[in-house]
């Protein structure tokens, strides 16, 4: 037994038997005996190539969903085994780790004001809780997940961030339920909820950091915590900032572009692909510099007010009447002075409502640069209501 046990591959085959008996109706307990009787210990890569491998064979990863948090159970015992990573004050883990401590605090301080029918405290403080857990699983599905893509490992992050809206749903929910004021209603599904959050804090813990330090490089590292200060602070922010990355870097080093691609602050594009998106966003520009020369104007499908290219080069004055030059002179001075760094207008024109807005662009430096004026119909937007949350094309 031990050297079938010490063959990775063979180890790999009986996690994905013991969790197809799972999904097939195998009583809980005789699946969690089996694990523990031919495996016992398991750690996060071993989970992560599990549940790959088994959507590659053409497991639903709902179904690996729907069960996530019965897998996390049959490893648990083994998991809280495993030596914990040694986090340190200022990496981006022991930020995660922090943020999971401060939704502990959180629902002890829900669970305190519900059991004393403070319900005014319990619904501010919901409301609170409710933001934060949002952008903490959106920091992790938008900046970490995408790291363990790059290094092809897909099928856990789709899994937990299914259940992360999961829990965003519940949320809906208890809110709903709140609002109601059915205590009864409001207990099931706050207890749903504060359940379903404490898989995932484990998993978080005992799988995915775990996966990330295993996984990811030195520079990796540095670029994720660039990004995560950049994301802002959650719940509340560590004190000290001790981890320094030993890799800097200036810019996203993990995806290196092709062809004559520009690098962008957040990106690579090609001349080809800047004029394709400039040409189809659904909204107007205009680009005047800093010298009220205009330089830029997109030419989409649908124009609202028309432009044509012999205004490029003109003083912007010169694009208006004689009546409306001092409001353009007003803003451009307000602009350039930096009195202000945003006008805006809205009007209704042959049955639709455009909004009109000019920012002030500035370099790093603060200097002014030039404005940019947008425009957009938004006779459509305004009478949008409900949700649609289903695929519904309109041409």
């Amino acid at each position: 037994m031990s050297e079938y046990l010490g063959n990775k591959e063979a180890k790999q085959q009986m996690l994905k038997t013991i969790i197809k008996d799972l999904h097939q109706g195998k009583d809980f307990n005789q699946v969690k005996a089996d694990f523990q009787n031919l495996i016992k210990d398991i750690d996060a890569s071993e989970i992560a190539n599990m549940e790959q491998a088994l959507i590659g064979e053409g497991m639903n990863p709902e179904e690996i969903t729907k069960l996530c948090d019965v897998h996390a159970a049959v490893f648990r015992d083994a998991l809280e085994e495993n030596e914990k990573p040694n986090l340190i004050l200022g990496h981006p883990m022991y930020t995660i780790k922090h943020e999971n401590e401060e939704i502990k605090k959180a629902l002890e301080e829900l669970d305190n004001y519900f059991s004393s029918n403070q319900m005014d405290a319990f619904k501010d403080r919901l409301s609170f809780f409710r933001d934060n857990l949002d952008r903490h699983y959106s920091k992790k599905e938008n900046i970490l997940f995408p790291y363990l893509e790059r290094h092809n490992i897909t099928g856990p992050p789709s899994v937990m961030w299914s259940v992360d809206d999961e829990i965003r749903d519940m949320g809906k929910i208890l809110l709903t339920r709140v609002k109601e004021g059915d205590a009864g209603a409001i207990k099931t599904a706050y207890e749903t909820m504060k359940n379903k959050i404490s898989e995932m804090i484990f998993k978080e813990e005992n799988i995915l950091t775990p996966m990330l330090l295993e996984t990811l490089t030195e520079e990796e590292w540095a670029e994720i915590k660039q990004e995560d200060e950049e994301f802002g602070v959650v719940f509340s922010k560590p004190h000290g900032n001790f981890w320094q990355p030993k890799a800097v870097t200036t810019k996203n080093i993990s995806f290196e572009p092709t062809g004559e691609a520009l690098s962008l602050d957040t990106g690579f594009l090609t001349l080809e692909q800047i004029n394709t998106i400039l040409t189809n966003i659904p909204i107007d520009i205009t680009f005047v510099d800093k010298d009220d020369t205009v330089r830029y104007f997109s030419q989409g499908r649908e124009r609202i007010f028309v432009r044509t290219k012999s205004i490029i080069g003109r003083k912007v004055q010169n694009c208006h009447p004689p009546d409306s030059v001092h409001m353009v002179e007003k803003i451009l001075s307000d602009f350039k002075h930096g009195k202000h760094s945003t006008a805006e207008f809205w009007l209704e024109l042959a049955e639709k409502f455009i909004h009109i807005r000019y920012f002030a662009l500035r370099d790093e430096q603060g200097h002014y640069v030039g404005t940019m004026e947008v425009s957009q119909d938004v006779t459509g937007i305004r009478s949008l209501e409900g949700e649609r949350r289903l695929l519904q094309y309109e041409d």
